[in-house]
């Protein structure tokens, strides 16, 4: 899995290294929607792991080893965005064409140099934290001290506090401000749907496969997967009435500067594409897993989970390339060779962080209620 993943990233890297030079914007936008996809899979790994401890979900030590290598994604994701912010800065209209008064906070706001430094601190904070949750977690391999649990829960906690603001200001300077005169409050809790639901969706279908091929084959039993059946089904849900309440909102009001983001994708070819998002996101997974029976089975999740990830890719793609190519969707070797990199990235990433340590946490001293858990 690891030589696929390198071989599939070094191709669609070099496909977008073509495409640098013969489509640049088309080519950044592709590097900029593979590079938020991975930043998102690394969030949701750290969110995910956060959230267990200071829920105290002991639920999910059984498999934290996932999620805890889900965030090797992340190193990986800011050598993305960073090669757009400072090769393509162009494809932000806002570099060429200042947006509010001079000496304005929204001109203040959207500067190259302020741009970059609050980048750096997002991916510095999250980094700090992911790691300073997988280090704890694999020092309690070696000597089994609650203590390490209790750290965990302390850093998580705070985590939590600073992930809500960054994830929200992150989507806002990354991807909505390619459309600078719009603006929306709910867009960075969109985005945190998203990018959660799809995490989820890559957890289940790790999980299923490790417990196939033998390293969490007596560990993840199907009350594991009845309730990450649960979460994806609520999330699914939850990014739904998130879209529902943005769009529905800016479609009562009908005001110039917030329909100018909803007008050019639901024209042409870009609507059959919004309904596609929709039926991915939420008709299938709200259908498919919403009686109990079906969380269970690995086969329908990880069916679900396939839709889910087609579907946050799709989302992405309408939030990003609308804004560089508003007449018609684009479908190409550059899409392809950001999807490839995006793919490959992050399975060899995840490989390798992955095998540094125990594929499960057997001295955590809460391990034996998450393998006789019942949900």
């Amino acid at each position: 899995m690891q030589r696929l993943g390198l071989w599939a990233c070094g191709a669609g890297a070099a496909v977008l290294a073509v495409g640098a030079a013969m489509a640049p914007d088309r080519a950044a936008a592709n590097l900029l929607l593979a590079s938020w996809a991975l930043a998102g899979a690394g969030l949701a790994g750290a969110f995910f792991v956060a959230l267990s401890y200071a829920a105290d979900a002991t639920w999910v030590i059984a498999f934290r080893r996932v999620p805890e290598s889900m965030t090797r994604a992340l190193p990986v994701a800011a050598i993305g965005l960073a090669l757009v912010f400072l090769l393509r800065p162009s494809l932000y209209p806002w570099m060429h064409e200042p947006v509010g008064a001079p000496g304005s906070f929204t001109r203040l706001w959207l500067s190259l140099p302020f741009f970059i430094t609050r980048a750096i601190v997002y991916f510095a904070a999250w980094m700090l934290f992911a790691a300073a949750l997988v280090r704890n977690s694999r020092r309690q391999d070696h000597d089994g001290d609650l203590a390490w649990t209790l750290r965990n829960r302390r850093v998580s906690a705070a985590f939590l506090v600073v992930f809500a603001l960054t994830c929200f200001l992150a989507s806002v300077d990354w991807i909505m401000s390619l459309t600078p005169h719009w603006f929306s409050t709910m867009f960075g809790v969109y985005n945190f749907a998203g990018l959660f639901q799809s995490g989820l969706a890559v957890m289940i279908l790790l999980v299923v496969w490790l417990r196939e091929s033998g390293p969490l084959r007596k560990v993840v039993t199907d009350e594991h997967l009845h309730d990450l059946g649960k979460l994806l089904f609520a999330f699914a849900t939850f990014w739904m009435y998130i879209w529902f309440s943005q769009y529905m909102l800016i479609w009562y009001a009908n005001l110039t500067e917030e329909t100018v983001y909803f007008i050019p994708r639901m024209r042409g070819g870009w609507l059959p594409l919004v309904m596609v998002n929709i039926a991915l996101n939420w008709v299938v997974p709200f259908l498919a897993i919403m009686n109990r029976p079906f969380k269970r089975q690995a086969s329908v999740l990880v069916k679900v989970a396939v839709a889910v990830l087609v579907g946050r890719w799709l989302d992405l793609y309408l939030m990003i390339l609308p804004s560089v190519t508003p007449d018609a969707p684009p479908f190409g070797a550059w899409e392809a060779g950001g999807a490839l990199l995006a793919a490959g990235a992050f399975a060899a990433a995840w490989v390798w962080m992955f095998r540094q340590a125990a594929p499960v946490p057997a001295q955590d001293p809460y391990l034996p209620e998450s393998l006789h858990y019942h949900s």
